[in-house]
């Protein structure tokens, strides 16, 4: 198979561990026979930078028309001002929304050699293989009206919590697909006690669970959802919910994997180019330092061979390598190990098959 994959590096560890994904997508390229073609962009920080936009039009365009993206991370204190028009994360609510890209799907599995990684008991960590399927271009995070204004003398801020049927049902239809694959239950997570848009979330999954009849639905409210993550992980399979739920929820599910450093995510649309990355920022404290965890990364790049190109065997490969690796103790500074991102990533290549 012959690709185009477009390359965000974006910002601070973003082009380290992107660095060392390509390294591993070229490998895995010669020894199944493919060809890869990479076409590198600038987003976030550095774009404002260079072109005062966190995603130019260009490079908007140019991910349109590519197969896959692989995406780093974008931020840091010297764009970290909350009064700035001009924000890296624009960049990224602006390339999701662009590209379609309305269900982000992240894994979280506990690998048996980094256990002890966790804060948690180790027992509670038995069995946890949990993917989380967040909502992704609708919600508070786009929603209309958006802004801040003085009014009598005080400062008014306004964010709005907007969802369409249509959007609410095609990403939990698509759990409900996934998780056919998998051990067949659903858990809806909302806040229905109190928001009007959880209403119409659950009454829309409901509907969609009633079509599903060898797959169980649960529903629950987001905040016993945040005690569950963490009391009874192994409990959830797929777990579907909003954007701003989401998105904290998998922050906190990553400390059952050890680091942040560990997960990666897909987010995909309707048939167009997916995008890729790993659910860490851009961790400007040690960028620079070649110490970065490239592991989320590079198990991303792996989605992307999965989900986007159709290549399974090549997606495997990769994930059996990583845990390979792994489970031979090879370990960054994130886990209490030594190895440099480029010496974490020759353990993999190394490990290839």
């Amino acid at each position: 198979m012959k690709a185009n994959i477009v390359l965000l590096p974006g910002d601070g560890i973003g082009p380290e561990v992107v660095g060392e994904a390509v390294r591993v997508l070229r490998e895995i390229a010669h020894k199944h026979g493919h060809t890869f073609e990479f076409d590198e962009h600038l987003m976030g920080g550095c774009s404002i930078d260079k072109y005062g936009v966190a995603l130019t039009d260009e490079t908007l365009a140019a991910c349109k028309a590519s197969d896959a993206v692989l995406l780093g991370a974008v931020g840091g204190p010297k764009w970290d001002d909350p009064t700035a028009k001009v924000r890296p994360e624009q960049g990224l609510l602006a390339l999701r929304k662009g590209l379609g890209v309305f269900a982000n799907l992240r894994p979280v599995r506990v690998h048996p050699a980094l256990v002890g990684a966790s804060p948690l008991k180790p027992e509670k960590l038995a069995g946890v293989d949990v993917l989380v399927v967040r909502e992704l271009t609708g919600g508070l995070y786009f929603g209309q009206p958006k802004g801040r204004e003085r009014l009598n003398g005080h400062e008014r801020a306004v964010d709005t919590l907007e969802y369409h049927d249509y959007e609410i049902r095609r990403v939990v239809e698509l759990a409900f697909r996934l998780a056919m694959g998998r051990r067949r239950k659903v858990t809806s997570v909302d806040k229905a006690n109190v928001l009007e848009s959880s209403r119409l979330w659950r009454q829309i999954a409901s509907a969609i669970g009633a079509e599903h009849e060898g797959i169980v639905l649960e529903h629950m409210l987001v905040d016993t959802a945040s005690m569950r993550l963490i009391t009874r992980p192994a409990s959830f399979d797929v777990l579907v919910t909003e954007n701003m739920f989401g998105d904290i929820l998998t922050d906190e599910a990553s400390v059952l994997a050890g680091s942040m450093g560990m997960l990666p995510s897909a987010s995909l649309g309707d048939g167009g180019p997916g995008l890729y990355e790993p659910i860490h920022g851009s961790a400007p404290d040690i960028a620079g330092k070649g110490v970065a965890n490239p592991i989320g990364t590079i198990l991303s790049a792996a989605l992307l061979l999965r989900y986007s190109l159709k290549l399974e065997k090549a997606a495997a490969a990769i994930e059996v390598a990583a845990d390979a690796a792994i489970t031979a103790g090879c370990r960054t500074a994130d886990l209490g190990g030594t190895l440099t991102t480029g010496q974490m990533t020759d353990e993999v290549i190394a490990r290839l098959q």
